[in-house]
């Protein structure tokens, strides 16, 4: 059984958050990890819901806030529904990720977390006007 780390970086390298998840299997694709992620940020958050949302995507009805996003009012978020709209994102080069040293680029790709168990995720962030 495997343990991955998700990392979140900014574009530059500056380091936002890590958190660590066990008893993975050997082999996972991005899409499964993605999700893995999205269920896991998600879950801690519908524990102990709040204002905030500190997570790889926005939630429906949240505005963009410095490293999160504010919602409206506390309420319970559907994971499914954040790891439909994450994958989009990857698809959209709304962020990309890191597997040890390289980019993977498709949600189909095997990532070998005996080999590459760290997990960079790293948001990009539209420029106004450009």
């Amino acid at each position: 059984m495997a343990t991955v780390t998700f990392r979140d970086e900014t574009a530059t390298g500056r380091p936002l958050g890590e958190w660590e998840v066990a008893g993975l299997p050997d082999r996972m694709t991005v899409r499964e990890l993605i999700g893995l992620r999205v269920q896991e940020e998600v879950a801690r958050y519908n524990a102990r819901p709040g204002n905030r949302f500190n997570g790889l995507v926005r939630p429906a009805d949240a505005e963009v806030e410095l490293n999160g996003y504010r919602l409206r009012e506390p309420r319970r978020i559907d994971w499914e529904r954040q790891a439909e709209i994450a994958e989009r994102a990857f698809l959209a080069n709304g962020f990309f990720v890191l597997a040890g040293d390289r980019q993977v680029e498709d949600l189909d790709e095997v990532v070998d977390l005996t080999v590459d168990p760290g997990l960079v995720f790293i948001k990009l962030v539209a420029l106004v006007g450009g």
